[in-house]
């Protein structure tokens, strides 16, 4: 049974946005190499880090956005393609670091919000997960994934209640019913 489906972490949308670096697109899962197709980004660096993502060669990704973050240290886009090679690999840790990094320097972009709250919903931390997401939401009430991936996490802690509260009361119906419906 799988309780919280995976939340969608995403790149930065173009918005029509004054501002330039918000010109990239990207949707889809972190783990997986459809979720790296980022088209919509600008510049030979970006495509060049995106390719190597989609073809599995996070290595010489993480080396691509290494070197370019050492000319353009608080590239924010970069930085959060960099997030996400840092997840694929298995280094949440330093990933959340980096994201962390974002959301303190950039209050005003959603999306490292969103992708914080995957790392915290993957550990189990819901509170630290809906608290990101409500940041997100903040920032832009209409982020239709920040808006999905809270709905998600509601939905676990909902589950997560009524299972406590139905093993204290393992006969009652209605909490049956409810942990049921919090399934679906």
């Amino acid at each position: 049974m799988r309780l919280l489906p995976l939340l969608r972490p995403v790149s930065f949308r173009s918005s029509g946005s004054r501002t330039p670096w918000l010109a990239a697109a990207l949707l889809g899962a972190l783990l997986s190499a459809p979720a790296f197709a980022q088209d919509g980004l600008v510049g030979a660096d970006y495509r060049n880090v995106q390719q190597m993502m989609g073809s599995g060669n996070l290595a010489g990704a993480s080396q691509a956005a290494d070197n370019y973050l050492a000319g353009n240290p608080r590239d924010p886009q970069m930085r959060l393609l960099k997030s996400r090679i840092l997840t694929a690999q298995g280094q949440k840790e330093q990933a959340r670091t980096v994201l962390i990094g974002l959301t303190q320097e950039y209050p005003e972009i959603p999306e490292p919000f969103n992708n914080l709250a995957v790392l915290y919903a993957e550990s189990g931390e819901l509170g630290l997960a809906r608290e990101a997401l409500e940041a997100a939401l903040r920032s832009n009430p209409n982020y239709a994934t920040a808006l999905e991936n809270l709905g998600d996490v509601y939905r676990r802690m909902a589950h997560d209640s009524y299972s406590r509260a139905l093993a204290l009361q393992p006969g009652n119906a209605a909490l049956r019913a409810k942990l049921k419906s919090a399934d679906s």
